[in-house]
Formats: C-alpha cells, structure tokens, sequence
C-alpha cells in the first residue's frame, strides 16, 4: 500500500468551490480522505506539509502534440513542468496510426510541416512496432511516464492508410473508402482512442506544401467518420477549421455552422480551434455567439481558447524573419558571437534588408503583428502596452518597422549569451485591442475549454504549453490591465472542464474516489520564465521550451512525480483507453 498525506493545505478542489484549509490523504493512487486542516495523521509513506501552499487538481491539457516524443520520452516536458498531470495528444488530424511501413516518412514530412517537429528527430527517435491503431496504443502501454497520454485518431494518417497516394491528393473518398475508415475508427476507439482528429487549414501543409488529407473533406465524410467513434462508444470530433490562420474573414463562423450540423446528425461533440485573429479582431464575438446558439438547438459545439497571446518567439537561433535571404544565409553558420558581428556591419545589414522586402514569406504573419510583436528585454511578455510594440516603436522613430525589429534581434543576441529568445511576435488571439480583454471573454465563457498549448509541437516558434503557469501568474496573481480571474475558477478552468470535455470523470477535481493527481504550488513563486533553445531532441535536434517556478510538486497516480521542478524518477503514468 501507497500512501502520500498533504497536511495543511488551502485546496482548491477544481470544482470552483472556495478554497478550504484541508488535509488530504492519497493511497492506492487514490484520493482516499479529505478532512479539516490539521486533523489527519500519517500511517504510512510520506508526508508534505502545505502550510501556505495550494493544493489542485493535476492539470489537464487536451490539445497537444506528443504523439512521436511519447514514444521515447517518459518525461514529456515541458508540459510536465507546469502541473499537468494529464495530455491529449493526436489532435489536428495529424499522427503516426495507422501507418504501414512505407507510409512512416510520408506521416513524419507531414507532422514536420504542419507542427514544426524536427523530422530528423522523428525519423531516429520513433520506434515504429505497429501498424494498426490498436497495435499504436499497445506499443504506447509499454512506456512508463511522469503523466498520462489519451489518444485521437487523425484524419491524415487514416486517409492514406485507406486510399493511399487517393487520400494525399484530396480526391473523394469513395463509398468503399468511407467504409473502411469507419470500420478503422470503431475499431480504434473500442481499443481505447477518445476520440477522430481533423484539420481543414489550407496552410496546415507538409515539408513539401501538401494539405493534410482531409482537409477539404465534404460534410458527409466527416459525419460518417464521427458517427463511428459514437459506434464505438466515444463522443468527439475535433477540429482545426478553415480560416483558423487568417485567410479568410466568415470562415470559422460557416465552420460552425458544419460542426452544429455534425453534432446534430452524430449526437458528437465537436471541439475546435477558436482563436482571435487580428486581420479580423471582433469575428470570435460572432463564433462564440454561433456556439450558444448551437447548444440552444441541441448541439454540442465546444470552442478551445487560448489563455494568452499566441505567436511566435523570434530570435536568430529560432523564427528567424530574414533567415531566408542570401545575404542571412551567408553569415548564419558562423558561430554566435561572429554571426552578431557580420550582421551588425551596415553593408551586411543593409543587403539583408532590402532582400527582406522582396517577397518576404515571414510578413503573412508579422505584417498584421507588428502592432503586437515585443522585446522581451525584462522578463516574460504578459500584457504590455501597444506602444510598447515594434510597430508602434517604429512608427515614433519615423523607421521602417522591420530595420527595427532587425536591430533588436541582433541588439539582444549581442547582450544575451543564455539561448533565451526574448522577441515575441503574437499574431492570433490578444493585444488586436492592445489588451487581453477579448481572452478574458472567451476564458470565461461557460462554453470554452481553455486548450491549444500544442505541447510536443511548434519547436522553433512557440511554446504555450506553459500556459497553466501564466494562468495562474497573470490571471489569478498579478494582472493590472483588466479584472482578475479568480483562482478558483482558473483552477476549474484548466481541470474539471478539461477533464469533462474528454469525458475523463476520474480526474479533474480533488474529491474523495478520484485519481491521486495534485499540484503542490506555491501561487507567490510562480514565476515563468524566458523560453530558452535547448538541444535535447534525438540526433541533438532543438525545441523551445519554457519553464516556471513554484511548482513544488507533482502527483501522479498517488505517486511524486516533480519536485520544484525536477522528475524524481518516479513513472506512474499510463495510456488511458477510453472515456472514464
């Protein structure tokens, strides 16, 4: 028998109850007693005193991207780091089941192009021993790790694996076809998946510029294949939709006018992206709007929201927006401290940017942000002034807004020396009205789930799987610029309405017969701190990653998994088949 006491702590049980002083004892991996601050003694294991502290449910964060790094990494950080005890992985329509053996390259140049993971990277550390979707969720049982994983079965990957080169070149699916999948999906989530995944973002596209398959799937494909995971005892569609990357105004709302027709058809809940994006800063007021009217008609139309700003963290070992002239390339494999020196001599300087301005690819995402892009120079950005920005630095100066996002790279590289990145370029959802107030909306909305942290994903540009860290710095604790979000309601947010989207009833809240999954946090040391470039990928690949202090423990499953911030070697975590 297991057994780990908490005496003492102020709990904030993630049903949005007050918070209470509570003992709270866990055996078995289970939590087995809650009582009145200071009235329960230790029979066995071990105990920790949270005298101050808070203690919380495990955090659970259902948009991510482990679906490669789970298979050789027990760890998963940086999700981990930040209290989450429990990831949904295989969203966006994009993963590595089913797949038969001359199909894996193809899925890997996908998952590189649409998510920005090193393929070199996959390509060494993926231990390919399935085929099928049941054989991928066996394969994944083996691996101990720090946290638990839940599945999804991805359009792209079950396309090809039905219709094969059919499937990648978009062409219909034919009645055969759709047959097929369906049976594959029934099957996946009898095994144990929660859930079918899709992506209908035109630029969600692989390393040679192909649309996930799927992506401009009819109507009809996407009920049949949502009508399977009902057949097979789940409930969930999710979705990236169309529009989701700025291209065109009106297109989230028409997609949820697809996903209410899907959910009324299927009886499913569809959950998809719900970003603010700044082309058109007021149309998540009409999507939000489209989702309440769904749910009055019958439908369960579930929006993921971001907690903060979301872009990309730009420096000269990352995102780099000149990175792809001649003259860049010239000077960017010389070592860090003589590559800031040729780019500081003018005539390097002035060759980059005048080829800059020649169709730049970067400007689709930094023209609309240039208002909303910050240098980082004191610490993390959270919700700083517009005219603190770039553009609008740029504009007092009477300069071009890209010489001076030049200058402050390169200006930064020359002062830092830690592989911090310390520019961010936020392009979707906060600062389109120089504040986070539209965010502030969207969490708060009773019909949110806050998600989208892409954990796993993204590896030279973002890293928002910190969030819980900047919910609970920036919202609860420390925001100025607008009201606060109460803590208990931030804890609800990014546990029991997580952990109730997926249907995860075992987990979420801090009550007697639920999971052993706690946070130990110290709210006055949360502090996050700057994205940092480490090399710790198979091969010596990079990623950006983001940790916080504060975060005195982790339980996993009634066992210690982190200890300020550091695994114990402890590897509760397991798959998760199935809705709970």
């Amino acid at each position: 028998m297991s057994e780990i006491l908490i005496r003492n702590a102020n709990l904030v049980d993630g049903t949005g109850a007050p918070a209470r002083a509570a003992d709270i004892r866990v055996r078995d991996g289970v939590i087995a007693e809650i009582a009145e601050a200071g009235t329960l003694a230790s029979d066995t294991g071990e105990t920790l005193e949270a005298a101050g502290k808070l203690v919380t449910p495990g955090f659970v964060d259902v948009h991510t991207h482990y679906d490669g790094q789970v298979t050789w990494d027990p760890v998963l950080t940086p999700s981990s780091w930040h209290g989450v005890t429990t990831v949904v992985m295989g969203n966006c329509g994009v993963g590595f089941a089913p797949a038969k053996t001359d199909e894996r390259g193809w899925l890997i140049e996908l998952m590189e192009g649409v998510e920005d993971i090193p393929g070199t990277a996959l390509h060494e550390g993926i231990r390919w021993d399935w085929e099928t979707f049941p054989e991928y969720l066996d394969a994944l049982e083996k691996l101990p790790r720090t946290i638990d994983i839940a599945t999804q079965v991805p359009h792209g990957a079950l396309r090809v694996y039905v219709m094969g080169q059919r499937g990648a070149d978009q062409e219909p699916a034919t009645a055969e076809d759709l047959e097929q999948m369906a049976a594959i999906v029934k099957e996946a989530v009898e095994a144990g998946a929660l859930a079918f995944s899709t992506n209908r973002l035109p630029g969600h596209t692989s390393i040679h510029g192909e649309p996930v398959p799927g992506t401009f799937a009819p109507a009809e494909e996407l009920k049949v294949l949502t009508q399977a995971v009902v057949d097979g005892g789940g409930e969930i569609l999710q979705a990236v939709p169309a529009g989701g990357g700025n291209e065109e105004a009106g297109a989230i709302p028409r997609e949820v006018d697809l996903y209410r027709d899907i959910s009324l058809s299927t009886g499913a809940k569809v959950t998809f992206s719900a970003p603010q994006n700044h082309p058109y800063p007021d149309e998540w007021k009409e999507v939000m709007a489209k989702c309440h009217e769904a749910k009055a008609a019958g439908a369960n139309v579930v929006p993921q929201v971001l907690s903060r700003g979301s872009g990309l963290m730009l420096s000269l070992d990352t995102f780099n927006p000149f990175a792809f002239t001649p003259a860049y390339q010239g000077v960017a494999t010389l070592p860090p401290v003589e590559r800031v020196a040729a780019l500081k001599v003018p005539e390097t300087r002035a060759t980059i940017l005048a080829e800059s301005a020649e169709n730049n690819p970067s400007m689709l995402i930094l023209g609309p942000a240039i208002h909303s892009t910050f240098a980082m120079e004191e610490g993390v950005v959270f919700e700083p002034d517009v005219g603190d920005s770039i553009g609008a630095k740029a504009e007092a100066l009477g300069v071009d807004p890209m010489d001076l996002l030049y200058d402050t790279m390169v200006d930064l590289a020359e002062q830092s020396t830690d592989g911090k990145t310390r520019v961010l370029a936020v392009f979707f959802t906060g600062y389109a009205e120089g504040n986070l107030d539209a965010v502030e909306t969207m969490m708060r909305d009773e019909i949110s789930v806050i998600g989208l942290g892409d954990g796993g994903a993204h590896c030279s540009m973002i890293c928002d799987a910190s969030w819980p860290a900047f919910v609970l710095q920036h919202w609860v604790r420390d925001r100025t610029r607008g009201e606060k979000i109460a803590l208990e309601a931030a804890v609800k947010m990014m546990s029991k309405e997580a952990a109730d989207l997926y249907g995860l009833g075992d987990r979420g809240t801090v009550e007697v017969g639920k999971r052993g999954d706690l946070n130990v946090i110290d709210l006055d040391a949360v502090e996050l701190q700057l994205p940092e470039v480490i090399d710790d990928l198979p091969t010596g690949a990079s990623r950006i990653v983001q940790r916080a202090s504060g975060f005195e423990a982790t339980i996993c499953a009634g066992e210690i998994t982190f200890r300020n911030g550091e695994p114990t070697g402890a590897r509760p975590g397991r798959l998760i088949r199935g809705k709970r």
